[in-house]
């Protein structure tokens, strides 16, 4: 019996499941520069949006000051981040894109 216990302890140990990464989410954040249409290309380029659900981003953005594209690993999010902050200045566009902890 014994052996099996230890056998049974070992088999829970093994199992136990570290919680997830934290998640973060990537906000574009409203300027009075940044013309709306190139607010909904950055969102169906870098985040896969359609149009409609782009446009509703983009109007929160707008009416709200920041919008969310996205909920992602710590990596991504940052990813995402560097590729939409270089593609504005690149189309010298002051988008500000960040990130933050989801909760």
């Amino acid at each position: 019996m014994a052996v099996r216990h230890q056998e049974d302890t070992a088999l829970a140990q093994d199992t136990r499941v570290s919680p997830p990464p934290p998640l973060y989410k990537v906000l574009l954040l409203n300027d009075d520069f940044t013309p709306m249409d190139f607010v909904i290309e950055v969102l169906q380029r870098f985040f896969r949006m359609n149009l409609e659900q782009a446009t509703v981003v983009m109007l929160k953005v707008h009416n709200e000051g920041a919008g969310a594209a996205g909920v992602y690993p710590r990596d991504i999010a940052e990813s995402k981040v560097n590729q939409v902050t270089a593609h504005a200045r690149a189309h010298q566009h002051p988008l500000q894109c960040v990130m933050e902890e989801s909760r």
